[in-house]
Parts: C-alpha cells; structure tokens; sequence
C-alpha cells in the first residue's frame, strides 16, 4: 500500500481535511447541524471509496452514519466502528493554531510532521485510515471481506443513543469481529494492541451550605464554607495507598496472575521520559502497581473539574453558597458502572457533615471489557503490526473508555477488536492535538494487511 499512499496522500490530507473542519462537538447542542454536516460527508467518502451504501440513519440523539460492502454472503464480514464526534476545544488561548483549520506542521519536540486539528487523533483521523484502507484493497482487487461501517456521533458523550440502533438493526450490523481504531499504542518504540478497556462512571456532586452567598468578614469562621467541606470531602475519598474508600469499590475487582502482569510487562517503559513528557518531579497512584499497571489494569477515582464562589479579576470577599464537582472513575472488568455509582452516591452523601446538604447526578456510565488474544482476529492485526513496524505488538489494556464497545460485545455477541495507532504525544482531549503522518500512514497500511491476514 506504500505506494497508493505516496501516490494519492495529497488528496488523502485534503478529504481529511474536509472533515476536521467541521466543528462536529456533540457536547454542546449549538453545534447539531455541524454534526449532520459531519455525517452527511462521511456518507461521501464511503460512497467514493466504493461502498455499495452509505447513509445517514436518524437515532433518537445524533445521527450513525451505515455503510457496506457485500463481496460474498458466505465470505467474512469485518464491523469497523468510529466516531465523528469530537471534544470540545476549549481552552482555546493554549492552541497553536485554529483548532478546526488543519495543518501540516513539524512537531515542535521532535521535528516530525503532524496533522494538528481537533480530531486529528481522536477520532476522524484514525477512523479515516479505514476508509482509505478499503478504497485500497477494492481497487487493487486485493479485498475478500465484507466490510460494514458504522460511525456514530455521540461517542465523546457516552453513545447515549447508540446500544437502541444497534438493537434496531442487529440484522444489518451481523459481522464476525468489530475492527476499531480509536486508542493509543503504550509507545512508538514497540506497537501493542488494546485487549481490554476499563469502564466509566461519571457524576456531578453539589454541596449547598447557607442559603445564598455571604460576606466572609461577617460571617466566616462561624458557617461552614462548601467549598472547603467539599475538598475535605473529595481529599478522603483516596487513602495514603493510593486506593479509592467507598466501601465495596474492590469487590468485583479482578486480581491478574503474575504471568499476565509479567506479560502486560513486556511493554517498554521509561520513567524518566515518561515524567519528562508530563513536566512533573514525581508520580503518585495505588500502591504495589507500576504506571502503566495503574492506567490499564486497576481502578481509579479523579476529580476532573471544580468550582464555585468568585473566580474573577479582584478580590470579592465572599463565602459562597454551593461548592460543584464532576467526578470520574475508571472501573475495570467486572466493576458495572451501574453497581459503582451508586456506591458512590451512597457514600458521598454518608460522609457528608450536617452543615451542608448535598446532591449526586450520573452523568455517563459505562463498562469496560476484554478480548482474547488467542483469536485469529487478534492474531492476524499483531501480523499486520509487525510485519509494518518490524516488532511483535504486545498485548495491552487501555486506560480510557468506549462504553458502548461492551454494549456492542453484548448485542451483536461479536469481539472488538482494538487497531489503534495514536500516541500520547498526540494529546488528544487537549489543546494542540495532532496525528503523526508516519503513524498516519502506518495505520492505513496494518489495517489493509489486516485483511489479508483475516482468513
């Protein structure tokens, strides 16, 4: 496929192009055109790659794009799922450059050129390398597959509407494995493959102390300040060890066997550089773990947003009524997101002291899963990698979530499978994400040898 790439990559960047450009933010209901437009271009490139479909499927929240190629009723069918959906930029004052006008630029650490956009990475630019893959091996009369798409507009909120389409439509979406490229690769220096993700649960906590905001002269030190009780609070929900203390939060925690942790081990891991690239002196997690144990293998429990009183330019002496929260844990197999929230509620509200009232609110939810490695899907993408990057992959789990993926593992009762070429220099939910092309490139060429390997 080198040469297809080399041939055609200007229009490649182009098409890509035309869809990072497109503001397709599914948090924010102002942009719900844009996430119409979004689709209706993907119906496009499917159609100009040569799918025999592709359309536009209406859901109770933002529209899946459906698209598919049928060579053989009896041949194998390969689901490839993605999102158009992306983040929202902000905080727009720490980009280098206009989050929806790609460019082609060298990385300013490494020199390398990057696509830089949102949805470089996350995940236009990745599920791109599936559509010009299949344009590939249809026009080089290489591709023996059927190959069904289906891109959906709501991933970065939770695929609210997702698991009912799929329901709807078991019939049309039947395959034999879900191919996906929506993850990072634990390093450039050796490829891995994502074998299991961990779940989510996400929630908003409200702590109300005084009925309305109050002058901290005359009546601070006598009336508790939400604020405070709040970050007291949130401080006692992570022990000395490192370990989340809601009751019942390890239960159905999973222990892997010193052969797995070993194998998982294989993965190349620098410290130095690890925290170099973060621009921190120090790293902090549970106890009896390593880094990348910590961010694929165990839970976890982060505060990913706070506020309340006065923020603005100033001084306004005030002792604030309410105190905000939003709060994520990451639940790994076993742990339902539909039995740890709760928990949480339960206990958040058990530690609360009488001088505030306080309110939970589940936001999104989600479990995670695992795959084999011994299955022949998985073994033809770790022939695919290793024949592009001249080393075996190792198998991984990945820190993040796609909820809807294990939905999908129960509907469809088939096996995701994780192909995913981005990095974490890539940034991805940040300012100043980015693709590097040669793993831009790199992806298109695994995924088409992909099918050559998947008998």
């Amino acid at each position: 496929m080198k040469a297809y790439i080399e041939q055609h990559k200007e229009r490649f960047y182009q098409e890509l192009f035309s869809l990072l450009r497109i503001p397709s933010i599914s948090a924010k209901p102002e942009h719900k055109p844009d996430m119409t437009r979004c689709a209706q271009r993907l119906t496009e490139l499917l159609l100009e790659a040569g799918a025999d479909k592709a359309e536009i499927c209406p859901t109770a929240g933002n529209p899946v794009v459906y698209g598919e190629k049928i060579l053989d009723p009896k041949a194998r069918t390969v689901l490839v799922y993605g999102h158009y959906d992306v983040q929202p930029p902000e905080p727009l004052e720490k980009w280098r450059t206009d989050p929806f006008d790609p460019v082609i630029a060298d990385d300013p650490a490494t020199g390398e050129p990057a696509i830089w956009a949102r949805g470089a990475n996350d995940d236009k630019g990745q599920l791109f390398m599936h559509i010009k893959a299949f344009e590939y091996l249809l026009r080089s009369g290489k591709l023996r597959h059927n190959v069904k798409f289906i891109f959906e507009g709501e991933e970065e909120i939770g695929s609210p509407s997702l698991p009912a389409w799929m329901k709807e439509h078991k019939g049309l979406l039947k395959a034999d494995v879900c191919l996906v490229s929506d993850t990072t690769m634990i390093s450039d220096k050796v490829p891995s493959i994502n074998c299991g993700m961990r779940g989510l649960s996400y929630l908003e906590v409200k702590v109300t102390g005084p009925n309305k905001d109050l002058h901290s002269g005359h009546y601070g030190g006598a009336v508790a300040n939400p604020i405070q009780v709040l970050c007291e609070m949130i401080a006692s929900l992570i022990d000395a060890d490192g370990r989340v203390t809601v009751p019942g939060f390890y239960d159905q925690v999973v222990e892997l066997s010193a052969q797995d942790r070993a194998l998982l081990a294989r993965a190349p891991y620098d410290e130095r550089e690890y925290k170099a690239f973060l621009g921190v002196d120090a790293l902090r997690g549970e106890k009896g773990y390593s880094s990348l144990e910590r961010t694929g293998i165990r839970p976890c429990l982060d505060v990913c947003g706070i506020w309340g009183g006065y923020t603005g330019a100033g001084a306004k002496t005030v002792l604030p009524s309410e105190a905000h929260a939003k709060i994520s844990m990451r639940l790994v197999p076993n742990q339902r997101s539909a039995e740890i929230t709760p928990l949480f509620a339960e206990h958040f509200k058990h530690i609360a002291p009488a001088c505030v009232k306080v309110e939970v609110k589940e936001c999104e939810g989600g479990d995670g899963f695992l795959i084999p490695i011994s299955s022949e899907a998985y073994k033809a993408a770790s022939r695919a990698m290793a024949e592009v990057y001249g080393v075996e992959p190792v198998p991984s789990r990945g820190g993040g979530s796609i909820a809807v993926l294990a939905e999908m593992q129960q509907i469809l009762g088939i096996d995701p499978l994780l192909m995913g070429f981005g990095l974490e220099r890539d940034t991805i939910h940040s300012p100043n994400e980015s693709y590097l092309l040669r793993q831009f490139f790199a992806g298109m060429e695994s995924i088409a040898l992909f099918f050559g390997f998947y008998k």
